[in-house]
């Protein structure tokens, strides 16, 4: 065995549990800090049900599962502003000519535009400006956003 390169060997080293309970041992370092010991661990004590709040456990599973539902709420919030009926009409990226048209008619946002289409697909393509190719691309559009489309836009007008 080489000289000096060994930790000095304490056989008198102090074991301090959270509980008060105090017992000596041999270690490397002369006093030890436990948290749980055999007298106050509730397997040797007989006392299972009873909670061990180690170093704030249940306080940390709490912050995560505020920290969830905040993460959930955040992404509902996400969800309806996505598919908010008062998201304006440029948001979609139609195209000048379609959003001109649709500017003339007074529909400016989402809202307006599916009222329109609640009442069929000709009352939108009786705007002035806004054909066939366009209502198509503004219902694609729609429905790329989760937009929940009238029953009334899903009939033919010839």
């Amino acid at each position: 065995m080489k000289k000096g390169i060994h930790p000095t060997f304490y056989t008198d080293a102090t074991v301090i549990c959270a509980c008060g309970n105090t017992w000596t041992t041999g270690s490397t370092k002369k006093v030890i800090h436990t948290e749980v010991c055999s007298r106050c661990h509730p397997f040797f004590t007989g006392q299972q049900q009873r909670l061990l709040d180690v170093e704030g456990q249940v306080d940390r599973f709490y912050k995560k599962l505020q920290a969830r539902q905040s993460f959930v709420d955040q992404q509902k919030a996400r969800e309806t502003a996505r598919t908010s009926l008062e998201r304006p009409l440029v948001d979609l990226g139609l195209g000048t000519r379609p959003m001109e048209a649709l500017a003339k008619a007074g529909l400016v946002n989402v809202g307006q535009v599916m009222a329109k289409l609640s009442e069929g697909e000709a009352a939108l393509l009786a705007v002035d400006g806004f054909g066939r190719k366009s209502l198509i691309d503004l219902k694609k559009k729609l429905r790329q956003l989760g937009y929940e489309l009238p029953a009334a836009a899903d009939e033919i007008a010839v």
